[in-house]
Formats: structure tokens, sequence, C-alpha cells
């Protein structure tokens, strides 16, 4: 059974999946729940301590160290968005290759 699974990359895969949403939810149409609470600006002030980070921010880092620019204007074009999942499935492959070599 591990040897089932050892090819897997969970790490590319939990990526790739939040790209998938992302690009989802930009196209999503405005009057969505899902939509107005993506947009939304939460009021109010954090809690005291180290900050948590928030899936909005991971995400835009993984988008920040693929280096895609303007990522919204991307999103709404499903056939780019599209290209940019699979440079992220690339990126991932390359650095597991890196790390495994």
């Amino acid at each position: 059974m591990w040897n089932l699974c050892e090819d897997f990359d969970v790490v590319a895969d939990i990526t790739k999946k939040r790209l998938e949403w992302i690009g989802h939810l930009v196209r999503m149409d405005h009057g969505r729940v899902v939509k107005k609470i993506f947009d939304s600006k939460p009021e109010g002030r954090r809690r005291m301590g180290r900050p948590r980070s928030r899936w909005l921010e991971d995400t835009a880092k993984d988008l920040c160290e693929m280096q895609v620019k303007r990522w919204r204007q991307k999103a709404v074009d499903r056939e780019e968005w599209a290209s940019v999942i699979k440079g992220a499935e690339a990126c991932r492959e390359s650095q597991s290759q890196g790390v495994i070599n």
C-alpha cells in the first residue's frame, strides 16, 4: 500500500486544489454567498499575538513563489488559469525532483 502512495505529493495536490478553487471563486457570480464572503473585508481587530495566516494569503504566497502576476485577471479566463495551474504542477515537480536527486 505504501508503494502506491509513495509518488503522491500531498503539498502539490493541496496547492493545485487551492488554485482551482480560487479560480472558481473569482469567476463566480457576485450574488452568491461564497463570493460575497470571499470579497468581504472583516471588521474589527484581530487577537493579540502572532497573526494566523489566512487561506487567501497562503494562496497569494504560492502564486508569488510561482511568479504569477495579476492572478485575478488571469483567473477570469479559464484557459489561462488552467495554464497557471499546470505551471504550478510543473513547479512542484521540479522542486520535488531537486529534493530527491
